[in-house]
């Protein structure tokens, strides 16, 4: 659009080269960009069907007929369809006891854990005292050190207690967790400080400032951190071994073994209907939170 000179008004002109130029590259550009779009898309279905493929293959094994659970080549769809194989699971092992076993632990070490978490969180993060900078420093040491190394004073302190072949020589270590506390910690900080101290200033104290303020504020982060917690203290393996004797005491992933290689050495396709009966209470949780979990690690990757 150009103005003429003599009167004045505006006159239609026609587009320069640049102009062409761009307007006949921005469809080439934008097919170049849809077809990268669909390639990555592709790919990414390809990758999720490749790690969700033994999963389903587990469900549908121990849905079939247990004569016909192994053909060749595999069937991805459960026929004969039966549910003898998850009947047979309960003559083979004492699975009610040693779900309940799991469940107790699991809601004890995440519920206990994220409790005594933001307390320490919140000391590190609000409360200025001499050396906490040093004593986090110390704590996050210790994530350095394997549990296998520290297994055997916590062993002889658990014998000592009288408290081997029970639940709390695994949920009692397990309510201090570092990581939590070094995570809560970080996110405590994104928070302005500028809410304390408006919540200071109408008389409020640190638990009101914690439990009514920070909590709510921090709802995407503990909820990743139950998550994280509950499904370590669900799957946990190495400890219920070392302290956990008893076939009552045990837990899901302990009996899952012994099932395989005691109790009368239970077939394949009943091992199968025992870990579907695992895998589903933590895949439950995750589809549950699975929202609150990547809000979290989002925000936290922001805000530093």
């Amino acid at each position: 659009m150009t103005l003429d000179l003599e009167t004045g008004r505006p006159t239609a002109s026609t587009p320069g080269p640049d102009l062409l130029t761009r307007i006949d590259r921005a469809p080439r550009r934008h097919r170049r960009t849809s077809t990268g779009s669909i390639v990555l898309d592709v790919a990414l279905a390809v990758f999720g069907v490749v790690m969700i493929a033994p999963l389903v293959w587990l469900i549908v094994t121990s849905l079939t007929d247990p004569s016909a659970a192994f053909p060749t080549p595999p069937s991805w769809l459960p026929i004969p369809f039966s549910l003898q194989n998850f009947a047979d699971v309960f003559d083979y092992m004492p699975f009610g006891q040693q779900f309940g076993n799991s469940v107790l632990l699991a809601v004890i070490c995440t519920a206990g854990s994220l409790f005594f978490s933001v307390l320490a969180a919140y000391g590190f993060a609000r409360v200025e005292f001499r050396g906490s900078r040093g004593l986090l420093v110390f704590m996050l040491s210790a994530l350095m050190v394997p549990a296998q190394l520290v297994i055997i004073p916590v062993f002889i302190m658990m014998r000592e207690l009288g408290l081997v072949d029970t639940l709390a020589a695994l949920w009692l270590p397990a309510l201090v967790n570092v990581f939590q506390i070094f995570f809560l910690t970080q996110y405590f900080r994104s928070i302005p400080r500028e809410l304390d101290e408006a919540a200071t200033i109408d008389g409020a104290g640190h638990l009101w400032i914690l439990f009514r303020m920070l909590v709510p504020l921090s709802g995407p982060a503990l909820s990743a951190l139950a998550i994280l917690s509950f499904e370590a203290s669900w799957n946990g393996y190495f400890g219920p071994l070392i302290f956990l004797s008893s076939p009552e005491n045990m837990t899901l992933p302990l009996g899952l073994v012994v099932l395989q290689n005691g109790f009368g050495a239970a077939p394949a396709a009943v091992v199968f209907a025992a870990i579907t009966l695992v895998v589903l209470p933590v895949l439950i949780v995750f589809l549950l939170f699975q929202k609150q979990f990547v809000s979290s690690i989002a925000s936290t990757g922001l805000k530093g």
